[in-house]
């Protein structure tokens, strides 16, 4: 059966992030992809020009309305903007079964603040507990904890169990602000620390990584209910998201990764 899987997270119209990234990431990694609108914004690949905020009573609306009538195999958060976005999210998913990927979404590629302050409070000590896995990158990591950046392995592993303390199943430290030659990710559980080696792609084409792979995750948790394999998946296929980029022509600045790069390589094979 296939699964399906929610995002709940804000409108990039360029298409590189956000709920377009989550919809084309959870499809190319065979989930039925839904959505639940929390702030359209006004982006493009050099960066965030405006943000028009959901109201909160209208995202608990969405999120219920797809509850109501569909099975829901796992949910991705991704931007929810401010602390009462954040506090309708959290009470539509009050005592829902089902995995939760949070992703920690606070700065844009381009360097605009997506996450108020008083929000960090709410997400940190409401939506993380009841989360599945966390997924932030390094400075991500740093501002929920209110340290400093990690730079090295051992600081980012130390993060990742502190993370996990505060009540999350599992947190997978993102390694690509590493200054390393290779991006490792971190698999931080209460008993354990699993690392996933990758290699880094001289790129700039990594609007949405975060996004792309969270929601890819989601899909792979769907389709498993093993972390562990969920996880390999979703960095593999993130990775060559990301190593085929630069056969995209959007934009002129940080350009997305190719969520279809397999299925745009299938389709120019001849038909036998």
């Amino acid at each position: 059966m296939i699964p399906n899987v929610l995002s709940i997270a804000g409108s990039d119209p360029s298409g590189g992030a956000g709920i377009q990234a989550d919809l084309k990431a959870t499809s190319a990694n065979g989930a039925f992809a839904m959505a639940a609108i929390t702030a359209l914004t006004a982006q493009n690949t050099q960066g965030v020009s405006g943000v028009h905020l959901v109201p909160p009573a209208f995202v608990r609306d969405q999120i219920n309305a797809v509850f109501d009538d569909i099975r829901v195999d796992a949910v991705k958060v991704g931007m929810i903007a401010n602390a009462d976005i954040a506090q309708a999210v959290v009470d539509a998913l009050a005592d829902r079964d089902v995995p939760i990927i949070l992703d920690p979404v606070m700065i844009a590629k381009g360097g605009a603040s997506l996450l108020d302050p008083d929000a960090i409070a709410v997400l940190r000590d409401a939506l993380l507990p009841v989360a599945t896995i966390l997924t932030p990158n390094l400075p991500e990591a740093a501002q929920l904890l209110n340290m400093p950046v990690a730079h090295a392995r051992d600081e980012m592993a130390d993060q990742g169990r502190k993370l996990c303390a505060l009540g999350v199943d599992a947190v997978l430290m993102k390694g690509g602000h590493l200054p390393d030659a290779d991006s490792p990710d971190c698999l931080v559980t209460p008993n354990n620390i699993t690392w996933f080696e990758g290699a880094r792609t001289a790129t700039r084409n990594t609007h949405g990584t975060g996004c792309t792979l969270s929601s890819a995750l989601a899909a792979q948790l769907a389709k498993t209910g093993d972390v562990h394999a969920a996880v390999a998946a979703a960095k593999s296929y993130v990775s060559h998201a990301i190593a085929h980029a630069d056969q995209l022509a959007v934009g002129s600045g940080h350009g997305p990764t190719h969520h279809f790069a397999e299925l745009y390589r299938a389709s120019k094979e001849p038909l036998s």
